[in-house]
């Protein structure tokens, strides 16, 4: 009996205004090649430009911000070898010691400032040296949901007063790891729920020894992992309780009527059957390259639980050009359940995508720019003033 009361007490995450947002601004000041990059975004959206342009970065910029959104935690930058290896190389002496990161999420805008460690026993961990939540463009007193200021964090309690919370997040950490209640601080709350709904896929291995060629235990797997290496489940979910037949369809379009499905063994294990028309199935140890790939984005782009932000990096690596064409199907139609993110140097692909997407073209040089956009032009997006 306690059990089930305890349950129906539960917050029900979709009752608090914050708990779903659609990402449509990015700012980046000082990362590597992007030196002041601010992009909108819409449903669909699609990265591109000539290799030195930035995409990498901006990838990488977007994965950072849903880590510290996410996990309130910086240690991607300290696997890069801390803030300093990535702050924009400009001129010697000319360039600002800290980086600055911001989106906009609907109505609801997060920026956070990370600077040079001081003090402390990790050096290469950057350290905050400040967070602003608002609503609305201009970050002014009276729109702002929540300040922090080195370790001190300021909230708006129930009757709309400012007090200081009494919690304190690390030098090194996020006040999004610590102040995540839903009752008393619902925009930090439903920051980071969002940020939980944003799936990333950059490391898909295709060779002989990726994890995506072996066989799996069949259980209920709505998301293919980051490195694709419970394939065989997921694709398995998508065949039976996902959408079997725009997948089917995919699939005999992609490989010239060409079917797959997912079998299990006495032990309950499922491999991958490849059908091409050949005298058997070919198991997922025998399939090319590429056709590995576009499986694990088939199995991607109809997940039965799509996420709410989808950012794929180059999903066109491995791919014979014949299949860019159905791969752009895939994503358009996976556009209408989710947001998504496509970063790729494939003009085939771009061009595919380009009727129904947003695209953002970045040149490069000494710092990153955006085609056809001048310096104060692009989204609006005002930086929150430095406290004192």
């Amino acid at each position: 009996m306690g059990f089930w009361l305890i349950c129906a007490q539960a917050p029900d995450v979709s009752e608090f205004p914050y708990s779903k947002f659609m990402l449509k601004t990015i700012a980046v000041e000082n990362y590597r090649s992007l030196k002041d990059v601010v992009i909108n975004l819409e449903q669909l959206n699609v990265i591109t430009g000539p290799n030195g342009s930035g995409k990498s970065n901006l990838y990488r910029a977007i994965g950072l911000i849903s880590d510290i959104v996410q996990n309130g935690a910086l240690s991607s930058l300290a696997q890069e070898g801390g803030l300093q290896n990535a702050l924009h190389a400009g001129r010697r002496g000319a360039q600002r010691v800290s980086l600055r990161l911001g989106i906009e999420a609907d109505e609801l805008r997060y920026a956070i400032d990370l600077g040079v460690p001081q003090l402390g026993p990790f050096k290469r961990d950057p350290e905050v040296k400040s967070e602003l939540v608002w609503h609305g463009l201009a970050p002014r007193p009276s729109a702002v949901l929540a300040e922090r200021t080195n370790q001190m964090v300021k909230l708006l309690d129930s009757n709309g007063e400012r007090v200081i919370s009494p919690w304190t997040p690390r030098a090194e950490e996020s006040m999004l790891a610590t102040l995540t209640d839903p009752a008393q601080s619902p925009e930090l709350y439903g920051l980071r729920e969002t940020a939980r709904g944003w799936r990333f896929y950059d490391s898909l291995r295709v060779d002989a020894h990726s994890p995506a060629r072996r066989p799996t235990p069949s259980t209920f797997t709505p998301t293919l992992a980051p490195d694709g290496s419970n394939l065989a489940a997921a694709l398995a979910t998508v065949l039976r309780v996902g959408n079997r037949r725009d997948l089917d369809q995919a699939i005999a379009q992609a490989f010239d009527g060409a079917s797959v499905n997912v079998t299990e063994d006495d032990r309950g294990i499922a491999h991958i059957a490849f059908d091409s028309g050949l005298s058997r199935s070919l198991d997922a140890t025998e399939i090319s390259d590429g056709t590995l790939r576009f499986l694990m984005l088939a199995t991607i782009l109809h997940s039965p639980r799509p996420p709410q932000l989808l950012v794929l990096n180059e999903p066109e690596s491995s791919l014979h050009v014949s299949l860019i064409p159905a791969l752009a199907a895939m994503i358009k139609t996976a556009s209408a359940h989710c947001q998504i993110i496509v970063v790729s140097h494939s003009a085939q692909l771009v061009e595919a995508l380009r009727s129904q997407a947003h695209t953002i073209e970045l040149a490069g040089g000494t710092e990153t720019t955006i085609v056809g956009q001048m310096r104060f032009e692009g989204p609006e997006w005002m930086w929150p003033k430095a406290r004192k």
